[in-house]
């Protein structure tokens, strides 16, 4: 996959938006990159790129529907143990605006240069030595993917997968009912076969609409546990035993794949990174409560991985 770098030219905003936060833009063709650096009041040379998860989620860990502020809360934390950020909307998502996006051309692999281009975009700052990637659920995938083609210091998943995601979704859709899950396991075997469906259940349409169908395919040719194994950095595996959408055996499967990585389990944490039940109702509760803090285990963890690398 060959990345265009000599297109891109970067915007580094004077405009604070915050104690020691500033806007940063990368200007494309066809749209602008939008993220926060997050500084510390000590200088750092140590800097964390947070990629977020799946659908409509924003820098912040926040969608539409539900705001939980679990990345920015993330980014404050490490900003709190002297540890830079820069987390970052992806495109089309939040500040992050293109032109006339056809929504049919959207690919997997533009969210893993994006990602690559935010890396080439800190290393041309040269204020750090050490660049990680932190990636949550899907940006798990993106993460590891982009940081097997960057000079990438270390990698950090956070309730990522680590089967193909159309078997990850089946697990999800297991408990669903008969005709519901038969019809989304047709869906799925088909895309990721490579082949779009014409005709779509409405109730499964907004997940598999005909427009979208060529991103899922996109992403569907993908095995994380074949991913990581070609990186040769640090590498952090964390998932939480109450996460409802993806399970503690998806990282034992990443941690198999790179025997090289170290694998936590942290016990009553969810998706969102937070202390939830297993009971489906509350633990839902949590992904609309933005003053809800992270869970407590959370950062102890991956703040003493990155110092002691």
């Amino acid at each position: 996959m060959k990345i265009f770098l000599s297109v891109i030219f970067l915007l580094i905003s004077s405009i604070s938006i915050g104690q020691n936060e500033n806007n940063w833009q990368i200007k494309l063709p066809n749209g602008t990159l939008n993220g926060t650096l997050l500084m510390p009041k000590t200088e750092t040379k140590t800097v964390v790129l947070l990629l977020p998860g799946s659908g409509p989620t924003d820098r912040n860990g926040n969608n539409p529907s539900a705001k939980n502020n679990s990345l920015k809360m993330l980014a404050q934390a490490l900003a709190n143990n002297n540890i830079a950020s820069l987390r970052v909307d992806k495109r089309t998502i939040g500040a992050s605006k293109f032109n006339n996006l056809d929504e049919s051309k959207i690919s997997f692999d533009d969210f893993v240069n994006d990602a690559i281009k935010w890396v080439d975009t800190l290393k041309q700052t040269k204020k750090f030595n050490k660049i990680w990637i932190a990636g949550h659920s899907q940006g798990s995938l993106v993460g590891i993917i982009a940081a097997s083609k960057t000079n990438t210091f270390g990698f950090i998943s956070l309730a990522g997968a680590g089967n193909n995601i159309a078997d990850v979704i089946k697990k999800q859709l297991n408990k669903s009912a008969k005709p519901i899950k038969q019809a989304a396991y047709q869906i799925l075997d088909s895309l990721k076969a490579g082949k779009q469906v014409k005709k779509v259940s409405p109730i499964l349409y907004s997940l598999f609409r005909p427009s979208i169908q060529p991103f899922w395919i996109s992403w569907m040719k993908y095995k994380p546990k074949n991913e990581i194994q070609k990186l040769q950095i640090p590498i952090l595996i964390i998932n939480g035993t109450t996460d409802l959408q993806v399970s503690v055996d998806e990282a034992k499967i990443l941690h198999q794949a790179n025997i090289n990585s170290k694998l936590i389990i942290i016990d009553g944490m969810n998706h969102v990174l937070k202390s939830a039940p297993k009971n489906r109702t509350a633990n839902l509760k949590t992904y609309a409560q933005p003053n809800l803090p992270l869970h407590k285990n959370l950062m102890p963890i991956i703040v003493d991985f990155i110092q002691k690398h």
